[in-house]
């Protein structure tokens, strides 16, 4: 079987690479291989190369920069993934696909469910959105994974940004009244190919560790994290002060709500997703075998 991987320089398209290798032949061109940004590029490598799954890990995932480049956001996150599921449609390919969170408004403090109302606070929430729609009335095959906070071992993320933070500073003031689960890269793409495996009906899945905590409470188990195996660090976890999303503006607004909804993801594959606990332990392990 022949795979198309987009994104595969991301912390997602990472993990899918690894994992989806024993299925087929994965090809994953990078961004200079392959403009995304331009749709007869991306046409001519879909008619050449004649995937049977695709895997769409490529996003515009710069929140506050979307705002002034809306545009690339759009091509991105709506029109590509569009294109690849008008493919798909027409080829009989599989299409796996994620999404976010930011496509719901946030309010409120209950776990958001596959149908509940959407409303994305900003431009990059919004082409998220405008993706999902459009993979959906292709009548293409297909799963979309939409995902929370997301994190690995390795490129940039929330962990590596406070490990980095926590050796230099005693004190860190961090967001507490923003609220979801911190879910790692290698669990989306574990999660991705069990769906694959066992066929799962097409549509839209939560797909993120059970439980949820504050940005500060994810900064405060890092730290927790890195002293329990010996990390030596300037910061405490007691160190890590609440602030307000008020108190730390930016140019796109952030949900305070990102709860996800767990129960059809569960139902459908007949598992119970890990803590974000648990597998923030297992990131760390990963992210410290790596870096010491």
């Amino acid at each position: 079987m022949t795979i198309l991987l987009l994104g595969q320089t991301g912390q997602v398209g990472f993990e899918l690479k690894r994992v989806f290798a024993p299925l087929g032949e994965i090809n994953a061109p990078t961004r200079a291989e392959l403009n995304l940004e331009s749709a007869e590029a991306v046409d001519a490598h879909l008619c050449e190369l004649k995937p049977a799954l695709i895997l769409n890990a490529a996003a515009y995932t710069a929140v506050d920069k979307a705002e002034s480049e809306q545009a690339l956001a759009a091509r991105i996150n709506a029109e590509l993934p569009s294109q690849l599921a008008n493919y798909a449609a027409q080829s009989g390919a599989m299409l796996i696909h994620y999404s976010s969170d930011y496509v719901y408004p946030g309010v409120g403090s209950a776990a958001y469910s596959e149908t509940a109302e959407t409303g994305p606070l900003g431009v990059y929430g919004a082409t998220k959105l405008s993706g999902d729609s459009a993979i959906v009335a292709s009548g293409c095959k297909h799963y979309i994974f939409r995902t929370s906070w997301v994190y690995s071992a390795r490129g940039h993320n929330f962990m590596k940004t406070m490990i980095r933070l926590g050796k230099e500073k005693a004190q860190l003031n961090v967001v507490s009244d923003q609220t979801g689960a911190p879910t790692p890269a290698r669990l989306i793409a574990q999660v991705s190919l069990l769906a694959y495996e066992k066929r799962i009906e097409s549509g839209i899945y939560h797909l993120a560790p059970s439980g949820s905590t504050s940005w500060q409470g994810f900064a405060q188990a890092i730290f927790t994290g890195c002293l329990m195996h010996g990390k030596k660090l300037a910061i405490t976890p007691e160190a890590v002060h609440p602030i307000a999303t008020a108190d730390y503006p930016t140019p796109a607004k952030r949900p305070l709500n990102s709860r996800l909804n767990l129960t059809k993801l569960e139902s459908a594959l007949g598992i119970q997703l890990p803590d974000w606990k648990s597998q923030l332990e297992q990131t760390l392990e990963e992210y410290l075998d790596y870096n010491g």
